[in-house]
């Protein structure tokens, strides 16, 4: 009966999208400027340069193809560490052309094709364990590194490769076969992600199969025990409630699991793009407005234990396992594409705020391994192995965060250039009408709040230039030219339109006043997009000692410190009165120094602790001291 019931609805869909949603392609709004068109410096710059040669130029390939030669798999997912890290290779050289790189990434290709069978597959599970557990999650990712390959390479064996699994895999799933909403964990979820590389196969072949392949995953999202991706969106189900408390964790009744639901949607995504479908469009809206309010803490990442948790509110508890790195790479690359899609300012300040904090901090010093889990206190420390190899997911992945960055930087559009980034950098950009235009920033931004961005086009010409202005800069400061603008409104894009010359200036300074956050009887200090943290490496008391930071109307003063521990971005001291004692100078605020959540604890010593949430000492003779929560 279930069976017969998915044929039925996917004929019906099926119909039903080919008679409303093929009227048109979508075509985003923004586009990336090329990335090997762009550079990076300053200290953001340097980490994601140390990223690309430490954790992707470095990776030892052949450990990560081993696996696909074996096919005795039953459980584990070795078959998605190569795929990831081929997409940080490829985003990688688009960025630095790296010959090297390039000829390893052919190696790499040209060892895992000779492991694919005849019938098409490439995984590592054997044939009485394929599509459980996580097997087609790893031909999703095998598929993403081959297609991403052939767009840098053209080599049309990659994309053959990638066809003939994506085929292959529809011989076994579908109407009439396996419903993939039953296979592998998360109600489907880790499966059904396969709907991304399948829309681009769509796009590189125009062959309707694939078109007709995504619909269908699509559909079965909506079937009785599907994850509903769509459905709970529209109806406003927060992804944190979507599904009862599981029994078992790691299984396939957890409908809350962060990183596969939003690889779902990255999927889905590509499909609206292909299809049009304003349904499509109005879930992927609906379920990032909601991550962002329920989830999205402080740093700009979520999850605990890998799933959705009310991550907002509980954000001041510590809590086992937050902010896996997967979850926090996943979620830039959601928002990156819902920036291009919609040109929505808001998704780039969301970036920005995961790149500075979530994502910087689960990286070490030196590059030399990314954390699984960068919690908001405790301290910093390498994640296990696992599946019995030399790495682990977010190692595989993290990377994938840090080769976002230079095409997210500077976009463009039929009007003129979009600046998202503020970061000592270069750029050189090609209008519509081929007119190329140089541009640089010249700041020590986020340390600074001064940004001098020059212009310079090859001939003088009349375009827009949006400056992204971030939703905590109030009293935006704006010269062009030494001419004064108004009326900046932060959270939007600026738009200067003029006629743009060689040597033409732009002064910004954005307002980086330390702001205090305040929740329930927690708080913590934000340095324009830089959360701080306390650390112990101070030697200035107990980071879990209770406080209270002095401020005025939220707003705390910071002074720069000075001779700072090693490997510390940024370090401030401000004013708090320490713990519960308030007799003789005890009562006197203290100078007490905080850094950059991305340095803090990151000796990765289990004697360097760090915490975000201050507890703040209750104060009955305050009116309202009732209201406090433990």
């Amino acid at each position: 009966m279930n069976r017969l019931i998915s044929i039925l609805s996917f004929i019906i869909f099926t119909l039903s999208a080919y008679a409303e949603n093929h009227s048109e392609k979508i075509n985003p709004i923004l586009e990336s400027v090329p990335a090997k068109n762009v550079k990076l410096l300053g200290y953001p710059g340097n980490k994601i340069d140390m990223c690309f040669l430490t954790r992707v130029k470095s990776q030892d390939v052949d450990h990560l193809i081993e696996p696909f030669h074996k096919k005795n798999e039953t459980w584990a997912w070795q078959s998605e560490f190569w795929g990831k890290w081929m997409l940080s290779a490829v985003a990688a050289w688009k960025y630095n052309q790296d010959d090297e790189l390039m000829a390893i990434m052919k190696y790499a290709v040209d060892e895992l094709l000779k492991t694919q069978l005849d019938n098409g597959y490439i995984g590592n599970y054997g044939p009485s364990h394929q599509l459980t557990a996580w097997d087609i999650w790893g031909r999703k990712y095998s598929m993403l590194g081959l297609i991403r390959y052939y767009e840098i390479s053209n080599d049309q064996n990659a994309l053959k490769a990638a066809t003939r699994v994506a085929d292959h895999l529809m011989t076994q799933i579908g109407p009439e076969k396996k419903d993939i909403t039953y296979t592998g964990n998360y109600h489907g979820m880790a499966s059904s992600s396969v709907l991304e590389p399948i829309v681009y196969l769509y796009n590189h072949t125009r062959e309707e199969r694939y078109l007709s392949f995504a619909e269908y995953i699509v559909n079965q999202w909506e079937t009785e025990d599907g994850p509903k991706l769509i459905s709970k969106a529209l109806e406003g189900i927060w992804v944190n409630e979507r599904f009862p408390h599981p029994q078992k964790w790691w299984s396939w009744e957890n409908g809350q699991k962060a990183y596969e639901m939003m690889s779902c949607y990255e999927g889905l995504l590509q499909l609206y793009l292909v299809t049009g479908n304003q349904t499509y469009y109005k879930a992927l809206v609906d379920v990032v407005e909601n991550i962002i309010d329920t989830e999205i803490n402080i740093a700009g990442s979520g999850s605990a234990f890998e799933c959705w948790y009310h991550g907002v509110e509980n954000q001041t508890r510590p809590t086992y396992h937050t902010m896996e790195t997967c979850v926090t790479i996943t979620w830039m690359k959601l928002c990156q594409a819902l920036l291009k899609l919609t040109g929505d300012s808001k998704y780039a300040d969301q970036i920005e705020l995961t790149f500075y904090n979530a994502l910087m901090a689960s990286m070490k010093y030196d590059a030399t391994e990314i954390a699984k889990y960068s919690p908001l206190e405790g301290v910093r420390h390498a994640g296990e192995e696992q599946c019995g190899m030399h790495i682990n997911c977010c190692n595989a992945n993290g990377p994938r965060g840090f080769t976002l960055m230079p095409e997210y930087a500077y976009m463009q559009n039929q009007n003129g250039i979009i600046l998202n980034f503020y970061c000592e950098s270069e750029a050189s950009i090609e209008l519509d009408n081929g007119n190329k235009v140089s541009v640089s920033q010249k700041t020590m931004y986020p340390k600074s709040d001064k940004i001098e961005i020059n212009i310079n086009p090859e001939k003088g010409e009349e375009f827009e230039l949006k400056l992204r202005i971030p939703e905590w800069s109030m009293n935006t400061g704006l010269q062009v030219n030494g001419i004064e603008f108004s009326d900046i409104q932060a959270g939007a894009y600026y738009t200067i339109k003029r006629k743009w010359e060689k040597g033409d200036k732009i002064e910004l300074n954005l307002n980086m006043s330390g702001r205090l956050i305040k929740q329930d009887d927690y708080q913590a200090i934000m340095y324009g997009p830089i959360v701080l943290s306390r650390d112990s490496r101070f030697k200035d008391g107990y980071v879990d000692e209770t406080s209270i930071i002095q401020n005025n109307n939220g707003k705390v003063e910071l002074i720069p410190a000075e001779n700072t521990p090693e490997n510390i971005w940024m370090a401030f001291t401000a004013p708090l009165v320490l713990g519960t004692d308030l007799e003789g100078e005890m009562k006197k605020p203290r100078q007490i120094h905080f850094c950059d959540f991305s340095s803090a604890g990151n000796t990765w010593d289990p004697n360097s602790r760090y915490r975000v949430w201050l507890k703040e000492t209750l104060n009955v003779m305050k009116a309202n001291y009732r209201n406090y929560q433990e």
